[in-house]
């Protein structure tokens, strides 16, 4: 019964996008995007409901697929077309090859007659479960709030060509290029959707087509394809030297140490090793990491909606999905050692750089470059403890993100800026987005959260394996963490010095939905924190290395969630008390007369002057011009190194 299901999850979504090109009606194509949307969300739900009937079992299914497989490489090669086109139209030559090299790979392993072992070509379990959940429910919601959104961002940007059904057909396509991804256990299939997702991210990067948007794009598109060069080649060399293109015998050749070949080739030892290590290189172009952590930044010139599917339930989630299923084998390598490294260190680097910023989405921008390091961090590490603590940096991300960058793009559209500073005193302003951003805020970083408990997690791991450089990268990066989104967080409480009329908000109906569910997900799943560990997390550890134990016991997790509910209390008291009392009734001194409105004060010559409180941003200390330039040329020489010992030591 689950079988139709997986297709139609694939498939509809990729339907869904070539109707939103043709409807040209705002309205109609509104309609049809929220029943495309509900559909997709249902069909996730009726898939958990049927493998939860069975048990909750692993399902394999879709052993011989010839025509599926002949379809996909098609579509891989028409997929190859298109980006050379494009990189012809723009003169990006080069990177056109980084295109046409794995999938001329892919094309000779299909046709050249290699004896390949029949294996499935779908594996379902719980971590498929969950990634269909965050992709099918975070994806849905974000097309749903797309369609109000897209209206106010033309309206506010008015030079630029309205293409919503060209965005909207995007965003349809990004939602079934990745269920393909988490669903596919065959590597030549979790290649062709690592390309579409690629080329998916590099269309919405360049949705406005303005230079900055174009220039952004190409540079998302070759660190992409770049990642997917050596996906296709770690894919390419254990095909040839195993006869296999399963994903979980890869892992479990690694684990078990078995590199047997018919022909007996002695060259064919360490091959997986070495798959391994190229497939999780891979991993990190797609997860943002250092050094390629500059096309995830340079996202943030397209529209709100696909920065919050970018970074939050679609593209950096597929590298890191990738890294959770290769764990167990990185386990005690040198190849999960690069890794744990690669991830503490983008942790610590861009926390940093995100305290430089006040605009409000390349804070989250790097916010979520920071935590994708963490999570890569915990899959490097390979162990029972990390991988949970991995799996809530997953879920709890995937809802804040999500939340935070709609937010910020439904406040941005009302106040015609989304620069920190400008929202101080929102929640007096506009409380409605400010108590949505204070829940988004809290679930990032406050205790006791699922964030602040994952990264103990991860840092008591560390501690356990006496990782002295993770313990300080995971140390200083929580605490570096904490700094920006306190300021974040205290301007929104703050009693304004702008003015104390509520600024009109032009949010849409469509939007509202969104932010609310968000908002209503999020408390929730904080709630229902124990829960959630006990039921689903638990026995997905215990899936993946044949046993599990309490990361944390349940009735500590259970007075936590007590806990919880006292911090959402406090954007709600604020406000109360602020319509209720006058602030500040007594004059503040101010270098001069108090006007009496403690905003503004005459001076000595007798003039008007305006107050105004902003926090310091270090610009000059740990500015993104100051750090980046330097983590890259660092991290590109680790990762370098590593990779030549790795394969070096794995040929010996």
């Amino acid at each position: 019964m689950v079988m139709p299901v997986v297709p139609f999850l694939i498939l509809f979504p990729l339907f869904m996008a070539c109707l939103m090109y043709l409807i040209r009606n705002d309205n109609v194509r509104k309609i049809t995007a929220f029943i495309g949307a509900a559909a997709i969300m249902t069909a996730v739900g009726i898939l958990t409901a049927q493998w939860s009937a069975g048990g909750c079992q692993v399902m394999t299914l879709y052993t011989e697929t010839p025509l599926a497989d002949h379809v996909i490489l098609a579509a891989e090669i028409l997929l190859m077309c298109v980006v050379t086109i494009l990189c012809f139209e723009y003169h990006k030559y080069w990177i056109s090859l980084l295109s046409i090299l794995p999938t001329s790979g892919m094309m000779w392993l299909e046709l050249s007659g290699s004896k390949i072992a029949s294996s499935c070509h779908v594996y379902i379990d719980r971590l498929t479960i969950l990634m269909c959940l965050i992709v099918g429910v975070i994806g849905g919601l974000i097309v749903i709030y797309a369609t109000g959104y897209m209206k106010g961002y033309h309206e506010h940007h008015k030079d630029l060509k309205d293409r919503s059904y060209y965005f909207t057909a995007l965003l349809f396509l990004f939602l079934g290029a990745m269920f393909g991804f988490v669903l596919s256990e065959s590597l030549l299939w979790i290649d062709f959707f690592w390309e579409l997702t690629s080329v998916c991210s590099f269309l919405l990067i360049g949705y406005t087509r303005e230079k900055e948007a174009i220039h952004n794009s190409f540079r998302a598109l070759w660190m992409n394809l770049f990642g997917g060069c050596a996906l296709a080649v770690g894919i390419l060399l254990f095909a040839v030297y195993q006869n296999s293109i399963s994903l979980h015998e890869l892992v479990t050749c690694c684990q078990i140490n078995q590199f047997l070949v018919p022909s007996g080739d002695s060259t064919a030892l360490g091959v997986p090793s070495i798959a391994i290590a190229l497939i999780a290189f891979a991993a990190l172009t797609k997860a943002a990491q250092l050094p390629f952590s500059t096309w995830l930044i340079g996202a943030m010139v397209a529209p709100t909606p696909s920065s919050a599917l970018l970074h939050s339930a679609t593209m950096v989630k597929a590298g890191i999905y990738i890294l959770f299923r290769l764990s167990p084998a990185m386990y005690g390598t040198m190849t999960g050692s690069m890794i744990a490294f690669i991830g503490g260190f983008t942790f610590l680097a861009t926390s940093l750089m995100a305290i430089a910023q006040s605009d409000g989405k390349k804070v989250l921008a790097f916010s979520t470059i920071s935590n994708l390091g963490l999570m890569v961090a915990c899959a490097g590490m390979g162990q029972q403890e990390t991988i949970w603590a991995g799996v809530f940096l997953m879920i709890f991300h995937a809802i804040s993100k999500s939340l935070l960058f709609q937010d910020v793009g439904a406040t941005e559209n009302s106040l015609h800026s989304r620069d920190v500073e400008d929202m101080h005193g929102l929640l007096y302003i506009m409380p409605r987005l400010a108590m949505f951003m204070f829940i988004g805020i809290a679930g990032m970083f406050l205790a006791p959260f699922g964030m602040l408990i994952s990264k103990w997690s991860a840092l008591r791991a560390s501690i356990d394996e006496r990782n002295i450089i993770l313990v300080i990268f995971i140390v200083f990066g929580s605490a570096t963490t904490s700094f920006y989104w306190t300021k974040w967080m205290g301007k929104l409480i703050s009693h304004t010095h702008l003015t104390e009329k509520k600024i009109p908000e032009v949010t849409r109906p469509t939007e509202l939905l969104s932010l609310s569910v968000h908002a209503v997900l999020m408390v929730l799943l904080c709630i229902l924190f124990p829960l959630l560990s006990k039921v689903y997390v638990n026995p997905l550890i215990e899936e993946m290395f044949g046993s599990v134990t309490d990361v944390l016991p349940n009735n500590v997790l259970i007075m936590l969630s007590f806990i919880i509910l006292l911090v959402f209390a406090v954007p709600f008291v604020s406000y109360v008390y602020s319509r209720k009392v006058t602030f500040n009734r007594k004059g503040s001194y101010m270098n001069g007369v108090n006007y009496g409105d403690n905003r503004s004060f005459v001076d000595s010559f007798g003039e008007r002057k305006v107050l105004w409180l902003s926090n310091d941003y270090f610009r000059n200390i740990v500015g993104q011009r100051k750090l980046m330039k330097p983590s890259q040329i660092f991290t590109a020489s680790v990762l370098i190194v590593m990779l030549v010992i790795i394969i070096g030591g794995a040929a010996v």
